[in-house]
């Protein structure tokens, strides 16, 4: 007698809440959810579809098994050793993390267990960062004659020049509490509380205006590769767009009555 094999479990869990929240694990427990290209690929295509689905209000993402990423494959990347295999794989992850940046959906990083190399870079990609007290954080390449020079790109625009080079330098891990004072991470809570306060952020977000958030957004990143007399002609751009939205008319409107907005949520 012949059995079926099993259907092999995908590489990216989805899961869609009607309240606007999608949660997207990472699903590779066995390999400590390391960014094979397949993974890249399977994450790239949750983000493309994600971006343009207004239902879609906030974006969580998280690891199943013990760690939230381990970084690139290793093995997938020393069975391939090319230099156009290796550009590739650069270059798909580089486009993932600004994809990250680029939709309109604020994405928080569920962090529980390790996060090394460009899990780590994943992190500091991400809008927004929770950790368990039990997390660990480090690029370390470099422990493997490898420096880290694309996780750098996310490291430096989070932490101070100093503190990213020590970290790309000596591939030393840190602590959830010392990632959150470098400014890597937003919030660090017990392990057995990860999810309750996940839950409480992105109720805020979820509670205010979509239009703002969606537009907030992305000026956040754009004003931030600006000079400063072209980042305030931007922004005030933006604001006065946003001024213009019934959601703004309808919060002004409901500060001054004292009660809560109805957003149109749009």
């Amino acid at each position: 007698m012949t059995t079926t094999p099993a259907a092999e479990e995908p590489l990216v869990l989805r899961t869609d809440r009607a309240d606007g929240l999608t949660t997207l694990t990472l699903n590779r427990p066995g390999q400590f959810n390391s960014l094979s290209k397949d993974m890249l690929t399977a994450l790239q295509t949750e983000l493309d579809a994600i971006a343009g689905n207004e239902s879609v209000r906030v974006v969580v993402v998280a690891g199943a098994g013990k760690a939230f990423c381990a970084g690139h494959d290793l093995k997938e990347m020393r069975g391939n050793h090319s230099k156009e295999f290796m550009q590739a794989l650069f270059r798909q992850c580089g486009e993932l993390m600004l994809t990250i940046t680029r939709m309109p959906q604020p994405v928080i990083a569920r962090v529980h267990g390790i996060a090394t190399a460009a899990g780590c870079q994943l992190v500091s990609m991400c809008d927004l960062a929770v950790a368990a007290d039990v997390a660990k954080f480090a690029v370390s390449g470099i422990n493997v004659g490898l420096f880290c020079s694309t996780p750098a790109v996310g490291l430096a625009r989070n932490l101070g020049r100093k503190a990213a080079l020590e970290m790309l330098l000596t591939g030393d891990f840190i602590d959830a509490m010392e990632a959150r004072a470098k400014g890597l991470i937003n919030r660090v809570v017990p392990a057995d509380a990860l999810d309750a306060e996940i839950e409480r952020l992105t109720q805020n977000i979820l509670a205010k205006s979509a239009v703002a958030v969606r537009m907030g957004k992305g000026m956040f990143y754009k004003q931030l590769e600006m000079g400063l007399v072209e980042a305030y002609t931007y922004a005030g751009e933006v604001m006065a767009c946003n001024m213009m939205s019934e959601d703004a008319g309808e919060g002004i409107d409901a500060f001054m009555q004292k009660r809560r907005p109805a957003y149109k949520g749009c």
